[in-house]
């Protein structure tokens, strides 16, 4: 029996800019208004009546993985020869290039094939840190993305309409925050953890710099994200309090470490794993903004086993793919009240016999959490959100 794979033909939309160039004027009212001088037109003028039809091409993918799902990403159905082909996972990305560890531990600094660059998708970057890719070598050192496999689980926000993928493939999501300078944001925490629920990540919530106040402040915010089942954990890098048992957390596994700039996640993965010496940079005194020191995600390989990623900074925090009414079911304490509105379509905001608002007026929904459901509710525009 023939191993060969079976292969499938598809019609898939590309970028505006793969389409060729249109022909310039009018040429049939030229024409028809001065034929011969019409007749004499370059004849290497592009008359064709396509039009924006120009931009799908055929392509070749992998019959057995579309009869899987209907809705696997293309960049992972891609047909390509596996016997020619090597397994690596993007550890970094930076504009155009992307470097790839291979199976056996080396670094190789890879181009992606332009089928992958052309095609039109809601991503601003087609290949993402942690993404799991098929390449070819181009030479001793180099070499080409040829295919992205699929994604098991993915941190993404919203970025000028399209979706951005900060890391993909992590199976926890470490929310740094801080105690103070910058002072400590809930709603920004409660955006990461709605999208660790929507996208399969385990998230840890992991308030940092608190030798700079008193602990006992913090009691009554981590109470209740500690009993809606999130773990959390006080820490200071600069005193060194907390990292051991977060260096328990993320041993063994691929964790996302995300938050604001200057609230000391490199600072923290310093003290996880000494020697790595990422850079770190002062608070700013003035507004108590971190300044921009991580500008991309990165894999760093932990000497303990697993990963961790350290990732730039973030002021805000879009959403991305979250409809309005899908917010409420990816809160844990809003989640067992729904069922019991009035209405099956209950936003739980201005509805009568609303159960989430009568369980937020009887203390078992915390008021806190409740404003950060509606603030998310709100169609808010989309505004510049690094720092």
């Amino acid at each position: 029996m023939s191993s060969k794979k079976k292969k499938q033909k598809l019609r898939v939309e590309f970028k505006k800019k793969y389409q060729g160039r249109n022909r310039q004027g009018d040429v049939t009212r030229e024409y028809l208004d001065h034929d011969a001088e019409t007749l004499d037109a370059a004849n290497s003028e592009r008359i064709s009546g396509k039009g924006k039809l120009t931009r799908r091409r055929t392509i070749m993918v992998d019959a057995d993985s579309a009869a899987k799902s209907d809705d696997v990403d293309i960049a992972s159905r891609l047909d390509v020869d596996d016997a020619s082909v090597l397994r690596g996972r993007v550890l970094e990305v930076h504009g155009l290039q992307s470097y790839v560890e291979n199976e056996q531990g080396v670094v190789i600094r890879c181009a992606t094939r332009r089928l992958l660059k052309t095609m039109s998708t809601d991503q601003r970057h087609v290949v993402a840190a942690g993404d799991v890719v098929r390449f070819k070598m181009e030479g001793a050192h180099e070499g080409v993305i040829l295919r992205i496999d699929p994604r098991r689980s993915i941190l993404c926000r919203s970025s000028k309409g399209r979706q951005h993928i900060i890391v993909s493939n992590c199976d926890q999501l470490l929310i740094v925050t801080s105690a103070a300078q910058p002072t400590i944001k809930p709603n920004l925490i409660d955006r990461f953890l709605v999208t660790a629920e929507q996208n399969q990540l385990d998230p840890v919530i992991c308030i940092n710099k608190v030798d700079l106040i008193d602990p006992a402040e913090l009691q009554s915010l981590l109470g209740v994200y500690s009993r809606l089942g999130y773990r959390t954990l006080l820490t200071s890098a600069q005193k060194g309090w907390g990292i051991r048992p977060l260096r328990d957390i993320v041993r063994g596994k691929q964790t996302v470490v995300a938050g604001q700039s200057g609230v000391g996640k490199s600072s923290i993965l310093n003290a996880i794993q000494p020697g790595l010496e990422l850079r770190v940079q002062k608070v700013s005194e003035e507004n108590e903004k971190g300044k921009h020191t991580t500008t991309t995600a990165k894999l760093i390989p932990l000497l303990e086993g697993g990963y961790i990623v350290d990732t730039p900074g973030i002021r805000q925090f879009q959403l991305w793919d979250i409809e309005p009414q899908e917010i409420g079911g990816l809160f844990r304490d809003i989640r067992p009240y729904a069922n019991y509105c009035r209405f099956p379509n209950c936003e739980h905001q201005h509805e009568v016999g609303c159960a989430v608002k009568n369980a937020v007026a009887d203390d078992r929904i915390d008021a806190r959490r409740y404003e950060s459901y509606c603030h998310l509710m709100e169609a808010e525009p989309e505004k510049p959100d690094l720092d």
